[in-house]
């Protein structure tokens, strides 16, 4: 739901006013669509790309772009795992310690984007602005996850951001792993662990992988980070 306008100052001819509008530029709504960017993941068990929406959320788009290319998300791991709902990641490395994440962002769920199958959303606590770094992927239409009113926390809904165009069927096979519990989390962490050993941009792809952001040591405690399983499913509308 997007939101230019010329003006000349000369006074001419008509013959000539008429070839002088002719050769206005077009305006936003005639010009070609934005250009949308890609992100691939490189996980354990296999390949993803999503495609951003910077004109629908360009606070959330920008945000993970950011963290994609500071090499954030490499050696990550997909912590939470629910077949029939959703696949989450982007916070916690292998060993289920969390990374120490910027600021907070902006929700933007009420961008008119819909939590439909496939979608990639911003993960976050109860405070509707609480996104970090952490994202999850809609493994079926969602909607009770979408944007309702400002109210609370619970009407807000969570923002989606992008969608993967390639490499669904990756996220489906994450989403069929068995779960555990293991380390912080009472449940729904995958076995084995999926891990994004890099995530790029697509165009932007590094000469190597940075593998030393897996060996970071233990980051503090981020903002308001997601919480584990029976807090998750009252922040998100105690969805099942």
């Amino acid at each position: 739901m997007l939101r230019a306008a010329l003006a000349s100052l000369l006074l001419v001819l008509p013959a000539a006013s008429m070839a002088q509008q002719a050769a206005k530029p077009a305006t936003p709504a005639q010009q070609g669509p934005v250009e949308h960017p890609r992100v691939t993941m490189h996980t354990t068990q296999g390949d993803f790309t999503i495609e951003l929406y910077p004109e629908k959320a360009p606070k959330s788009a920008a945000n993970f772009l950011q963290y994609v290319r500071d090499g954030f998300y490499d050696g990550t791991v997909f912590h939470r795992v629910v077949d029939g709902y959703m696949v989450q990641g982007g916070l916690y490395s292998r060993d289920l310690t969390q990374r120490r994440t910027r600021a907070p962002i902006p929700s933007e769920a009420d961008n008119g984007l819909s939590n439909l199958r496939g979608t990639v959303a911003v993960a976050r606590g109860a405070d509707a602005n609480s996104g970090t770094s952490q994202f999850f992927v809609n493994l079926v239409d969602n909607r009770r996850l979408d944007y309702v009113s400002n109210q609370s926390g619970l009407t807000w809904g969570f923002a989606v951001f992008g969608k993967v165009v390639s490499g669904m069927d990756t996220v489906d096979k994450i989403a069929k792993l068995p779960t555990r519990a293991q380390g912080p989390f009472v449940g729904d962490v995958p076995n084995p662990l999926v891990i994004i050993d890099s995530a790029y941009v697509v165009g932007e792809e590094k000469a190597a992988p940075a593998a030393a952001s897996s060996s970071k040591a233990p980051a503090a405690e981020p903002a308001k980070p997601a919480a584990p399983k029976k807090a998750d499913k009252k922040n998100d509308k105690k969805a099942t």
